[in-house]
């Protein structure tokens, strides 16, 4: 049987919390319906029991203090609601017990902002992470040594799990059930859940923002005029005579400042304002290409799904129903 430690603090999200409990805890009972012994013994670990709103009490589940626990096999760190800095300051008695623990041998995970104290922890640095979409610049800046995948849903590396945004975090716990239970298992929780088992993806959930935390002046002239004339058919050597550099010196310096070349960070507007033409009208792929300042489908297409996961058509169909039934009526 796996011991889990499942993290509860002040600012935790409490469906985060419950989602992984009752995944844990009701793969226990499919187990036992079966004639098989319970794979999981799930712990709620806090600093401090006193006043703590997230100890849940659930059939199974105990409550220990950090002190109280003498052995676990898995550390799951959940996401939090507010901003980093001060939720990290406020639990550091949590990142220290991480690391100490993961020193000793224990693996850990993070579901979603969870990463943060993963990070801090120290126990990422040198190795991939995955995050919600909102905190991978951020945490890009404060833990340059973490190799952050955007794209991924889940990564598992050494013993260190992390996972994607939000409710795809789900998808990481189904990914331990499964690990550790089996395949089969992990197939009949994904049907009693209904997740969709092995997304690999989170891309088409991003939205571009636009990399601005830096002080390169000149670069955010330059990230100005993309923004302003992304329709048109525009160069780099164009884009660099904007900020009055050479070519080889511009492209340097962008990407220092905002971790993608030129032309990454064009086509990504591109492809930012071709989502939300998507998201909100019914109008034609090929009309709605030209509009964002591509003359070729094929290209269009490729560099959309490469930065999206999905095809523009996939896309289309999952975030604007209406249109999808316009066309089809």
């Amino acid at each position: 049987m796996k011991k889990i430690s499942l993290l509860v603090y002040e600012d935790a999200i409490l469906s985060c919390v419950t989602g992984t409990l009752d995944m844990l805890v009701r793969t226990n009972r499919m187990l036992e319906s079966m004639g098989k012994p319970p794979a999981f013994e799930v712990s709620l670990v806090c600093e401090k029991k006193e006043n703590n709103p997230l100890l849940i009490t659930a059939p199974g589940v105990r409550c220990k203090t950090l002190k109280e626990v003498t052995h676990t096999d898995l550390i799951i760190a959940p996401a939090f609601n507010g901003m980093p800095e001060p939720i990290l300051q406020k639990n550091m008695a949590l990142v220290h017990w991480i690391e100490v623990m993961h020193n000793r041998g224990v693996e850990v995970a993070s579901l979603c902002f969870g990463s943060y104290f993963l990070a801090e922890a120290g126990v990422l640095a040198g190795k991939s992470c995955t995050s919600h979409w909102m905190a991978l610049d951020d945490m890009r800046e404060r833990y340059p040594e973490v190799k952050m995948l955007s794209d991924m849903v889940i990564t598992d590396q050494e013993g260190i799990y992390t996972s994607g945004g939000a409710f795809s975090s789900l998808n990481l716990v189904l990914y331990i059930i499964e690990k550790f239970c089996g395949r089969e298992v992990g197939i009949l929780v994904s049907k009693m859940f209904s997740i969709d088992m092995d997304r690999t993806s989170q891309s088409h959930f991003a939205v571009f923002q636009g990399q601005r935390k830096h002080d390169d002046e000149d670069i955010r002239r330059a990230q100005m005029f993309i923004e302003e004339n992304y329709h048109r058919q525009i160069s780099v050597e164009e884009i660099a005579e904007q900020s009055n550099m050479s070519k080889r010196n511009f492209i340097r310096r962008f990407k220092k400042a905002t971790q993608n070349t030129p032309l990454e960070y064009l086509q990504r507007v591109k492809i930012e304002s071709a989502k939300k033409a998507l998201e909100r009208s019914s109008q034609d792929i090929s009309s709605l290409m030209y509009d964002v300042g591509y003359n070729d489908v094929k290209t269009f297409r490729m560099i959309f799904k490469r930065i999206t996961g999905l095809t523009p058509q996939e896309y289309q169909r999952k975030y604007n129903r209406a249109a999808v039934l316009a066309k089809a009526g």
